[in-house]
């Protein structure tokens, strides 16, 4: 699988890296959903130290990932998912 060097850019500073072909799109995107939850958060908050920014949307995405991961991978228990979905019922009763 050929390499592939690309520079990628997060909250303005620049990172050259490589990756396969198959990845760039996906590392590409990813910085992108970096930058934007930095914006975000610096935008929403009053915090503008660059590292804070990063430690804090790095945890916001990470659990954003692994919330969606443990259904991907069916690692969600059927009591969690009934729990889940009783409270998805709940909200939309009460929308109506």
């Amino acid at each position: 699988m050929s390499k592939s060097a690309i520079k990628v850019s997060i909250v303005g500073r620049t990172y050259p890296l490589n990756v396969s072909e198959d990845e760039k799109s996906a590392v590409m995107k990813a910085a992108e959903e970096i930058n934007r939850a930095v914006e975000y958060l610096r935008k929403h908050y009053a915090v503008n130290d660059a590292q804070d920014l990063l430690a804090m949307s790095s945890l916001q995405l990470l659990a954003k990932y692994s919330k969606t991961s443990k259904v991907e991978k069916g690692n969600v228990d059927d009591q969690e998912l009934n729990e889940q979905l009783a409270s998805l019922k709940d909200s939309l009763q009460s929308l109506l």
